[in-house]
């Protein structure tokens, strides 16, 4: 079954089939979301008018037996940023679209009615209805009753109210293995689906196979990469701990962004550390590892249960316990993982939001420590969209906005993550020049800068910093176009087998001759894409600055600023 552009147009409701052009074959993921968007949307279109596209793609192993290669990726023009924007995420979703041979669902236009409809996407095309039954509902109502509707093989694409409302800081949800929730969760992509009047997308499941050009070399290579991943310390690490295994190490190191971003250690940090999260979801009888999609070796995800030992959370992820925990206080992981479940079934980014938060803590809007507080407000007012709900629900920098706040941590109007620029200068890099604003993902200096992987770079010092984040941006645009895991880049760094076999399984799935040169080239020309979307739309050098803050206010323990000049971070694009 050959691949095809499934195209659905909300303005007049119709939907089609296309063959894939030929500069589009060889994409995948967030090249193929990328080049779509960059193609067919105007750069300066208001994102949630009828000009902006909602592109939804599956990687180029996706739907293969390669382990780690379930990430589904969303792209659009951001609503949050303004700029270009991808963001995946796990689940079953992509590995069904690809055996559905869907190369990319394309949506476009908005309603002319004031309706909601669902999407249901199989081998044939794309059908349109009317929705009225899961209007209003959260995440996890809506999965369950698409469950009882469609069957539980159905992977479900979804927004929550979050995403209705279009709050630039709604994310778009997937359903994973047992009906819990993954999310794409930056830039207010919730917000795009929202604007189409589309609550949900279901996938059929289907039994047909992708095809596989050289089977036998695509099976000798798969096993060669899971092997990396298996034995590499750091996969071993975020299987038994989480990524909250980061807590108490970025802590150490002096780069855990506290109160708002005005220390670099929290005194609370062991209270919500990976090893603490582990020995409570073991007392509870939780799951301290499972994986967030089908043929994950890693398992780095987890659930997490109340003190009556139910379900409250699953994927329970360091940034987001960082942006509940260390930046707003709140040394309780019960209340962490209750916002955490409230977020997730609201559709809202948990680091966004949270962040957002610690910015109207230091707004006086409540006090810093108040988990309870924190649930509170995402019951009676964001979920609600009621008063200040709106502010927080339009994220970091709209609190600013609103209370007249000024150390306000985003870049490009997206909020910073759970690593301080200060203390860790390769990540601030990161956050200044990526294409998509402030965001870990898109080069994760972290491994080389703290972890020691693929080498070792003082984060403290400014030499290299650049480099580093360059040279990462490029191979996480390259990974974010294959479905795999941003995680295998940990075995890829440090492990001579790992990217090799990662090549041969692409070529052996497609019947070609990659080089690692040409995967270097993908990622290059990926972010030179962006960039230029970006340019159209008005963004310039001016735009890739971290605030102004942390020039100005060193941060504890170690007393430092940041101080790369405005000239060597221009220099990122000089490839």
């Amino acid at each position: 079954m050959a691949d095809k552009i499934f195209r659905v147009n909300m303005s007049d409701l119709s939907t089609g089939t296309e063959e894939v052009p030929a500069g589009w074959m060889g994409l995948g993921g967030r090249g193929l979301t990328s080049t779509v968007i960059a193609a067919e949307v105007e750069p300066t279109c208001h994102p949630l008018g009828a000009g902006n596209k909602l592109v939804i793609a599956p990687g180029l192993l996706s739907g293969t037996q390669a382990a780690n290669s379930g990430r589904l990726s969303c792209g659009a023009k951001s609503p949050l940023t303004g700029t270009i924007k991808e963001a995946n995420s796990g689940g079953t979703s992509a590995q069904m679209l690809a055996k559905l041979g869907v190369k990319a669902l394309i949506i476009e236009g908005k309603p002319q009615e004031d309706k909601w409809y669902g999407l249901r996407v199989t081998s044939e095309g794309v059908t349109i209805s009317e929705e009225t039954e899961l209007i209003g509902k959260g995440n996890y109502e809506v999965i369950d009753k698409l469950n009882a509707r469609l069957g539980e093989k159905f992977g479900v694409i979804t927004i929550g109210p979050a995403g209705e409302m279009k709050m630039t800081a709604a994310n778009i949800s997937v359903k994973d293995p047992g009906s819990r929730i993954r999310s794409c969760g930056r830039g207010g992509l919730g917000a795009v689906m929202g604007s189409k009047r589309i609550k949900f997308i279901a996938v059929e499941a289907t039994d047909a196979k992708v095809h596989i050009a050289q089977p036998e070399e695509f099976l000798t290579a798969g096993r060669a990469f899971a092997k990396a991943l298996i034995d590499n310390p750091i996969s071993q690490a975020l299987g038994q701990y989480g990524t909250n295994v980061l807590v108490n190490i970025i802590n150490e190191a002096g780069g855990l962004p506290t109160r708002n971003f005005t220390s670099g250690q929290f005194a609370g940090h062991e209270a919500i550390s990976g090893e603490t999260m582990h020995d409570t979801i073991v007392e509870r009888g939780g799951k301290p590892k499972h994986n967030c999609h089908p043929g994950c070796v890693i398992n780095c995800s987890q659930i997490y249960h109340d003190k009556d030992k139910k379900y409250l959370t699953s994927g329970f992820e360091y940034e987001s316990i960082w942006a509940m925990g260390a930046d707003c206080c709140v040394d309780n992981l019960d209340y962490i993982a209750e916002a955490d479940h409230l977020m997730d079934d609201l559709g809202l980014d948990t680091i966004e939001t949270s962040v957002a938060f610690g910015v109207a803590m230091e707004a006086g809007v409540l006090e810093f420590g108040d988990g309870a507080g924190i649930c509170r407000m995402l019951r009676e007012d964001v979920g609600t969209g009621s008063g200040i709900g709106r502010i927080i629900g339009g994220g970091a920098a709209s609190v600013g906005r609103a209370f007249g706040v000024t150390r306000v941590p985003v870049v490009k109007n997206q909020a910073i993550p759970a690593y301080d620029p200060r203390a860790i200068k390769g990540i601030g890099i990161t956050y200044a020049t990526s294409t998509q604003g402030a965001d870990h993902t898109m080069g994760y200096t972290i491994a080389t800068n703290i972890l020691g992987v693929g080498g070792k770079l003082d984060p403290l010092s400014n030499e290299g910093q650049v480099e580093l984040s360059r040279n990462l941006q490029i191979a996480t645009a390259a990974i974010d176009s294959t479905g795999m895991c941003l995680f295998i880049a940990f075995a890829a760094l440090d492990d001579a087998n790992c990217l090799p076999a990662l090549i041969d399984m692409i070529n052996a799935r497609y019947g070609i001759a990659l080089v690692a040169d040409d995967v270097t080239n993908l990622g290059k020309t990926i972010l030179k894409t962006e960039r230029a979307f970006n340019t159209a739309a008005g963004f310039t050098s001016h735009d890739d600055r971290l605030p102004e803050f942390f020039k100005s206010e060193p941060i504890a323990p170690h007393n430092v600023v940041w101080d790369i000049d405005n000239a060597s971070i221009d220099s990122f694009w000089d490839f």
